[in-house]
């Protein structure tokens, strides 16, 4: 999981085993930021459209969670249309992850300890932020 901001820079990273779904490592996600600021709002795909998420994120965080609503959602819309439009921004994120696969140690994961992978993950966003200083 990877955070980042609105210059495509990374925030936050963490890794985890592929088997929990992407809702659940956001909060841990968070804990790992490098930053001591909160994010004043999260943008997230289909995925991340979850009521106790988002309740957990006012709670803990103070942060407004945009993520579009799926089209079984049971209980009712929670965002107008006017906050869904910063949801096309999340390009910004998906820029950040075509950096990173630049590195092909990371893409071919040839690191088989996730703290190597971590390290090598760390050295990737040290480049990027290197590069955009």
């Amino acid at each position: 999981m990877a955070l980042g901001d609105r210059r495509r820079l990374p925030v936050a990273l963490h890794v985890a085993s592929a088997s929990p779904a992407e809702v659940r490592l956001v909060e841990d996600t968070l804990h790992d930021r490098f930053l001591a600021d909160d994010p004043p709002r999260l943008i997230g795909a289909l995925a991340y459209d979850s009521a106790p998420l988002d309740a957990a994120l006012l709670a803990r965080w103070a942060s407004d969670l945009i993520a579009p609503h799926r089209a079984n959602r049971v209980r009712p819309d929670t965002q107008d249309g006017r906050p869904l439009r910063r949801s096309r921004r999340r390009w910004a994120v998906e820029r950040l992850f075509a950096w990173l696969h630049n590195s092909r140690r990371l893409v071919a994961r040839w690191e088989r300890h996730v703290e190597n992978f971590l390290a090598m993950l760390h050295l990737a966003c040290m480049r990027i932020l290197l590069r955009h200083i």
